[in-house]
């Protein structure tokens, strides 16, 4: 089976990666999605250096994809928030990065989800685009 989800994730600075992936794990139940559904876990560009992402990813074989606070800024996403365009510059992290990693024809499986702190969104990636790896 081909990975067509992707995770998009925003958390506080340094949030440990047990915390991430209690977060992912509640919010692929809550989609009825299998840790192998996910090929990409997509974030901020800040977030994706920091320890706890790189250990997710690597820890279920995902890609790691990043982009910068414009490019999740020019995406359209259901749930915006002024608390995070305050904090990061872009009003969606978790939605945006998800949907900007799946590519166009990309569809929120599961809008944002909290999570402990922890901002989960998964999106799927139209069949006829590959998901983007950045």
């Amino acid at each position: 089976m081909t990975a067509r989800a992707v995770v998009g994730l925003g958390a506080r600075p340094g949030t440990a990666a047990p915390a991430l992936a209690a977060a992912i794990r509640a919010a692929l139940g809550e989609a009825g999605l299998a840790t192998d559904c996910v090929g990409v876990l997509a974030t901020l560009d800040r977030r994706a250096a920091e320890a706890g992402m790189r250990a997710v990813a690597a820890g279920h074989g995902w890609e790691l994809a990043s982009f910068t606070a414009a490019e999740l800024a020019a995406q359209a996403v259901p749930s915006p928030s002024e608390t995070a365009a305050a904090a990061v510059g872009t009003p969606s992290v978790a939605e945006a990065s998800a949907l900007a990693a799946a590519g166009p024809g990309a569809t929120l499986v599961l809008p944002k989800r909290i999570v402990a702190g922890v901002t989960v969104a998964v999106a799927r990636a139209d069949e006829g685009f590959p998901l983007r790896h950045r």
